[in-house]
């Protein structure tokens, strides 16, 4: 899906829009618009559908909190452990949800 003479990366490694490991990439990464390649860089379809399946395979529990000390916070905290970071992510949901 990937071409490695043309992919960058984050300093890290990170690829795509939500910043999979190579790793992750490989394990949880999915053709969502079914075109054929697990686009994380360009097809937001590809993104969405690659971070959910991330999220529900380490625990994630769909129409559940995800405050501290929730299954879905130690799913966040799977993809970073940092708590600044975990905290803004739920931040940033709840205020999504709250507009829809």
């Amino acid at each position: 899906d990937i071409n490695p003479q043309t992919a960058r990366g984050a300093w890290a490694g990170e690829i795509g829009q939500t910043q999979f490991m190579p790793s992750s990439y490989l394990k949880f990464a999915v053709d969502f618009d079914g075109d054929g390649t697990r686009d994380l860089i360009h097809d937001k379809a590809d993104v969405l559908a690659s971070t959910a399946n991330f999220l529900q395979h380490y625990g994630w529990q769909r129409g559940q909190p995800w405050g501290e000390g929730t299954a879905n916070m130690e799913a966040i905290q799977a993809w970073n452990k940092s708590a600044v970071y975990s905290k803004t992510i739920a931040y940033f949901a709840e205020k999504l949800a709250e507009n829809h």
